[in-house]
């Protein structure tokens, strides 16, 4: 196992630099320039310049990036163009709410999708089928931003009985269950989009394993359906599904992105948005390659899971 991860790590090394060469080099052409959004537009030309020579953004592109890296390496992901505050510092702030929010969606998402899944395989082409699956669908459809503006307008404005947004009402920073409250709205958008996709993935990975010999064999011994279901089948149907776990993490962020704008969510999601707006370039250099290593994380972290779930699979 040890000898497997330190190869895997070695491989994500050029990949992980590969994506900060292709990041570098798009976010630079977007058009105009960070100065732009920070100087009085009657700024004179030459205060102008004098603020590019500053932030360096006079030098050649592959110096710019050569200078990043180099202070990457030193463990320093540079300034905020907006803020002037240490990128490190801002994403530290942020990633806990993100984390938060995007662990609590997938928990809610595999509770709600592991029952419905395994009913509507074990009661193939029935009306709880139909429904299970159609449900399914509507979840996958529905827009996060347009089931999340509808349930503002139901519960935070109609009925008033859950906060619009934010992380905890002023003044009650310290209080559990307001921060629950705001947690609802948020965790229900996220995780209608990943119960939809689940429910289908759990259904057709178990209705090809319920047909195995293995399990008829446990049958003919007499064993209860609810065990030979439960216990054989969705543990071998659990490989699968546990790749689209380690697939969903880069969805989950862009989920996210837009969860968080909508909710006005202290989390990455929005904190990219800003950066957008305000081409920051250093926050988002910083941003994309944390979501690459995540993404390499939770791939490694999804092969390691294999040999625990299935004892077959060895890796040497």
């Amino acid at each position: 196992m040890v000898p497997y991860i330190i190869r895997r790590l070695l491989i994500a090394i050029p990949v992980l630099f590969g994506v900060m060469v292709v990041n570098f080099i798009i976010i630079n052409m977007a058009p105009g320039n960070p100065v732009d959004m920070y100087v009085d537009p009657n700024s004179s030309p030459e205060l102008l310049e004098m603020r590019k020579e500053q932030l360096g953004l006079n030098d050649p592109l592959y110096i710019q990036f050569f200078h990043w890296l180099g202070n990457l390496a030193q463990g320093n992901l540079g300034y905020s163009f907006s803020t002037y505050e240490p990128v490190s510092k801002m994403i530290f702030e942020r990633i806990g709410p993100t984390f938060e929010l995007m662990g609590l969606a997938l928990l809610a998402g595999l509770i709600i999708a592991l029952p419905i899944g395994i009913l509507s395989a074990v009661k193939q082409y029935s009306k709880l089928d139909y429904l299970a699956t159609g449900t399914s669908f509507f979840g996958i459809s529905i827009p996060h931003f347009f089931l999340g503006l509808g349930l503002i307008y139901i519960f935070a404005v109609q009925l008033q009985i859950l906060p619009a947004g934010g992380m905890s009402t002023l003044g009650s920073e310290d209080n559990f269950l307001d921060k629950v409250q705001h947690l609802i709205l948020p965790v229900i958008v996220l995780a209608v989009g990943i119960s939809g996709q689940y429910v289908r993935y759990v259904r057709a990975s178990l209705l090809e394993v319920l047909g195995q010999d293995y399990l008829r064999t446990a049958r003919a011994k007499g064993l209860k359906e609810f065990v030979v279901t439960n216990k054989h089948a969705l543990k071998n149907a659990l490989i699968p599904i546990i790749t689209i776990i380690g697939m969903e993490i880069p969805f989950l962020l862009g989920g996210a992105v837009i969860t968080e704008q909508i909710f006005q969510w202290p989390g990455m999601g929005q904190l990219t948005i800003q950066s957008i707006m305000s081409r920051d370039y250093p926050t988002l250099m910083a941003l994309n390659l944390l979501t690459a290593f995540m993404v390499l994380f939770a791939n490694l972290l999804t092969d390691i899971v294999y040999s625990f779930v299935d004892p077959r699979i060895k890796y040497k």
